[in-house]
């Protein structure tokens, strides 16, 4: 008996011209799941909107993630480039497929409570993911996968690897400058040579190289290849090149500053430098891609046509109301937390310091976030004026607004970038828990402590874990930061003087030891 020639698979001989596959009969292949896949992105949209709102601002504010406005154009190219494949297939809705949102509605709320944002926007993207699932059935999801996949390059991910990345940029250049016979001096990120100083800010740790270059190699890998040996293989060397490309750059930079005999002269045009020596990364990338492409393989097969289920438009339906209902389970836990949290306000009072210094004003800050007030005191200490900032949370608080405070208190706002690292005097118990936060360009430098459950303690894994069972359950102390900034013309501070100002910092911290006695009683839950 001969098979109907309707289910024989289409495919496309070498040299053999595409199928006409139109956009119309791509998009009509989604009629049975257009009103659910609505249904389901309205409700994503709205539901995890602060997601989606953080995301946009991150992209148009970070050099590291401007190319993230392109990935969702770039995804809609690999699935036109992959048309073929999908011809003949059609939506076929999975409506228990939506219950795979309940497991990641708590993942997002773990997330949420842990105060970690790339993780909330990673569950987001996911639960787009199985919204697609569950409107597309497997087949035309599967087929989808690749481009589908990409859309996890639109969350802003891996600015924790800043860190790293300055560690390994800076011990390439400690290397370099050896093998290159350069005398130098590194303190940190602070690279000294006798014609300047440089210093691995931020943005020179290569974190927006890698990152456009991890887009870029799997862009490339899609297209230009079929197996995946040889796509996670160009992935991974995409990953490898930039790293090291980013420390060849940043010792190239020395280097220039050692020849002309001015690190300023040198560090000037570094950004343009960076973006010209990039674009020679990726050009390299492209040249070792290219002679293990899969020109023969580059067309795919026509995939077996599907017939239509006459009950998908009703299945469609249902499908994207029972997926924007589970993915609403952590939202809707969160929301009952942070009403608990509003209805347990913590009073907040001023600092009192020894006779050597005393309150020159003060002023009380409304804290709409936290249902309650800040005090700012500038002090004055044998005529050096530091501005004090007092901030006590709910005890039912997460680490997110908890951090967003740290950043806004210790970060000058024209600052190319900040580093944080553990104050350091000879009395260590005084002084635990502070961390000093040193900007560059312009220069500034703040201290600030943090006290959780009335103890130091660093905005940490495991502070945070502890943050989040207590946003559950109450705590006897609320937490509570504790900023100084020295008052100073930072537009004309130099390193000098910002390293000044910083010891008189750890020199007053030390000097008043009963300021976590004081923070300790400002956080009791009364």
């Amino acid at each position: 008996m001969s098979q109907p020639a309707a289910s024989l698979p289409n495919k496309t001989l070498p040299g053999e011209p595409l199928p006409d596959v139109s956009l119309a009969r791509m998009i009509d292949g989604l009629r049975d799941a257009r009103v659910g896949l609505l249904i389901g992105l309205l409700g994503l949209a709205v539901l995890f909107r602060v997601e989606v709102l953080t995301a946009i601002r991150t992209w148009y504010e970070s050099t590291a993630y401007n190319h993230c406005f392109l990935v969702i154009p770039i995804a809609a190219y690999l699935l036109w480039d992959r048309r073929t494949s999908l011809t003949g297939l059609t939506a076929a809705p999975i409506p228990l497929a939506a219950l795979a949102a309940v497991p990641l509605g708590f993942a997002w709320l773990a997330a949420e409570r842990l105060g970690i944002m790339e993780g909330r926007q990673l569950v987001l993207i996911t639960f787009v993911e199985v919204l697609l699932l569950t409107m597309l059935g497997w087949r035309l999801w599967w087929a989808m996968l690749g481009p589908l996949l990409y859309l996890y390059f639109l969350v802003p991910f891996g600015e924790f690897l800043t860190p790293k990345l300055q560690d390994i940029t800076t011990l390439f250049v400690r290397y370099g400058v050896d093998i290159l016979h350069i005398p130098a001096y590194i303190d940190g990120y602070t690279i000294e040579i006798p014609e300047g100083s440089f210093f691995v800010a931020e943005a020179c740790a290569g974190l927006r190289f890698l990152i456009a270059s991890i887009a870029f190699g799997v862009l490339y890998a899609l297209i230009m290849y079929r197996s995946p040996v040889r796509q996670t293989c160009f992935i991974v060397v995409s990953i490898i090149v930039p790293i090291i490309a980013n420390g060849f750059r940043a010792l190239g930079i020395v280097y220039l500053g050692h020849v002309l005999g001015s690190a300023e002269a040198a560090a000037t045009d570094h950004i343009l430098y960076g973006w010209i020596f990039f674009s020679l990364v990726i050009l390299l990338l492209i040249a070792l891609g290219l002679p293990f492409r899969q020109d023969e393989q580059m067309t795919p097969p026509t995939a077996r046509p599907m017939a239509p289920d006459p009950r998908a438009p009703r299945m469609g339906l249902i499908a994207g109301i029972a997926a924007t209902v589970a993915a609403a389970v952590g939202p809707m836990l969160a929301l009952g937390l942070d009403r608990a949290a509003a209805a347990s306000p913590v009073a907040i009072q001023k600092l009192s310091f020894s006779p050597a210094c005393h309150t020159v004003t003060e002023r009380a800050v409304p804290n709409d976030g936290q249902n309650g007030v800040s005090i700012v005191q500038r002090v004055d200490c044998g005529g050096e004026l530091l501005d004090i900032f007092i901030e006590a949370f709910s005890p039912r608080s997460t680490a997110a607004p908890v951090n967003a405070e740290r950043r806004r208190l210790t970060r000058h706002p024209d600052a190319e970038d900040t580093t944080e690292f553990a104050l350091s005097t000879d009395a260590t118990d005084p002084v635990r828990g502070w961390r000093v936060a040193r900007s560059h360009m312009p220069n500034h430098v703040s201290v600030i402590g943090l006290w959780i459950n009335g103890e130091p303690a660093n905005l940490g894994l495991s502070t945070r874990l502890t943050m989040a069972m207590t946003s559950i359950t109450g705590a006897a102390f609320a937490p509570v930061l504790v900023a100084i900034t020295p008052v100073a013309d930072w537009t004309r501070m130099d390193l000098r003087g910002q390293r000044e100002l910083e010891n008189k910092l750890a020199l007053f911290i030390r000097q008043h030891p009963e300021i976590t006695t004081q923070v300790r009683e400002i956080g009791k839950v009364r």
